[in-house]
């Protein structure tokens, strides 16, 4: 896969310099696919952060404090709800997303600083909840790594959400950590569909290679679980059982889903790649996204946001929970993690807090 690599200047301009790297994050890409990486250079810039811990208000999400190593992200899956934040940097929320990145440079440094303060209070922080930490660019820019090694000095409790296989790289470090209850992993599992991940998720990693994640995750001593995220009617929603028997057998132990969202322009990129894609689905699927949101393609409103309001969400929920249960798997609640021992590698201990 070639690559651009620049640094972001003040006019916010590429001065790309092109090499060459080879990714192996289990995934398999189509010849013909749009995104293949034999035709498609992706640009990396590397962004000097003032503060890299992000503070979270929302009561849709469990944690209040998060980590984003990057910015876009190339597994390229067409649901992502973080794609029109590359609009802020005067790029699209489409091809830019998957194919212009900004690698946040400092990231471990700065979490250093921030974690030294003085006034800093301890809470589990989330790692990639808007673009996977363990995209096909952290091979080479480690930054993901880096905040762990961090993490694991401070004792310092950390909960994952990732489609990428180059997690098991970090065994070391996060088997450390969960043997002193301070980490947890989420895999998104969205198909047991080579084709449809094909379509839908093109860049990530194949359904196969994330059951061995989560196999080897669980055999490591790492409470790990999944999120079905997102549930697509019409497109994934019959695979329900099936993904969570599989996820059940590769030894999660947690299961959670999200419906389908489309804030802001990922509303037209996705009705764009449907009507490609899925043509004689197209007009039930969104008919249905409109019944969940009241008429409307998104419903920003907390509590209804992850699920959507209605008959379908009902029978949704329903269908999960009911499987869930009969395989054992904890819905919803996040795997508790201690606060109790982080400490500073001066040695201030923080336990109290």
């Amino acid at each position: 896969m070639k690559t651009r690599a620049t640094a972001l200047n003040p006019h916010n301009r590429f001065q790309p310099i092109v090499t060459d790297r080879q990714c192996d994050d289990g995934w398999h890409q189509d010849p013909e696919d749009e995104l293949n990486p034999d035709t498609l250079a992706t640009e990396v810039m590397y962004e000097t952060v003032r503060s890299i811990i992000s503070r979270n208000t929302s009561p849709d999400v469990p944690f209040d404090q998060s980590i984003n190593p990057y910015r876009g992200c190339e597994h390229a899956c067409i649901y992502c709800f973080a794609r029109p934040t590359h609009a802020y940097w005067d790029m699209s929320p489409g091809l830019d997303f998957e194919t212009r990145l900004i690698a946040k440079s400092n990231a471990a440094s700065k979490l250093r600083e921030e974690l030294d303060r003085p006034g800093y209070r301890v809470s589990p922080i989330a790692l990639g909840m808007n673009t996977d930490a363990y995209q096909p660019l952290e091979r080479d820019q480690k930054i993901t790594r880096q905040i762990l090694k961090v993490l694991s000095d401070y004792r310092h409790p950390v909960s994952i959400i990732t489609k990428g296989a180059l997690i098991l790289r970090d065994l070391d470090l996060l088997s450390s950590l969960a043997s002193e209850g301070l980490c947890s992993v989420r895999v998104s599992l969205t198909t047991l569909s080579n084709d449809l991940k094909r379509r839908m998720e093109p860049r990530a990693a194949a359904p196969a290679t994330r059951l061995k994640m989560i196999r080897q995750l669980s055999e490591a001593g790492i409470p790990t679980g999944i999120i079905l995220g997102p549930v697509i009617p019409f497109i994934n929603d019959h695979e329900i059982e099936a993904i969570l028997e599989a996820a059940a057998e590769a030894g999660a132990t947690r299961a959670s889903w999200i419906m389908l969202r489309l804030p802001h322009e990922l509303d037209e990129l996705f009705q764009d790649w449907l009507h490609r894609h899925f043509p004689l689905r197209a007009e039930h699927v969104m008919n249905r996204m409109q019944d969940l949101r009241g008429g409307n393609s998104y419903d920003a409103t907390f509590g209804r946001r992850m699920t959507g309001t209605g008959p379908y969400s009902d029978l949704i929920r329903q269908r999960f929970s009911n499987k869930a249960r009969r395989l054992g798997l904890n819905l919803h609640e996040e795997e508790p993690l201690r606060t109790d021992i982080f400490r500073r590698p001066g040695g201030e201990q923080m336990g109290l807090w």
